[in-house]
């Protein structure tokens, strides 16, 4: 599993991320365009994976944004790096505010189904 190893448990990620993306394809697909090249998505086995810790990671900078976790000393780099990545070929804020809007419900959509998995 693509990093996520860390904090959670590989055969219920496994499943929590099937869930997640037989019900949001169309938010995964969104999002991995703007991310990643199409000859990435073709070339990274673990896209989906890689779009669900982008997801995991605006979220937690959302925590930090909020006040409601401390900075760490690589919030700012990660924050700007979440915008930059978001930014390409937009064209208006309210293109970027909907792909993290997208990407933070996608990261709560996620821990909540890992959590009911038993």
């Amino acid at each position: 599993m693509y990093m996520l190893n860390v904090k959670y448990n590989e055969k219920k990620t496994n499943k929590a991320l099937e869930i997640l993306y037989s019900d949001r394809k169309n938010h995964f697909r969104e999002l991995s365009e703007s991310l990643l090249s199409e000859k990435a998505i073709r070339a990274i086995p673990y896209w989906r994976e890689f779009v669900l810790n982008f997801c995991l990671d605006v979220e937690d900078s959302f925590l930090s944004w909020t006040e409601k976790s401390s900075l760490s000393p690589v919030s700012p780099q990660k924050s700007l790096v979440i915008l930059r990545q978001l930014g390409k070929n937009k064209k208006s804020m309210n293109q970027i505010a909907k792909l993290l809007n997208m990407s933070y419900d996608m990261a709560l959509e996620f821990k909540e189904i890992y959590k009911r998995l038993a």
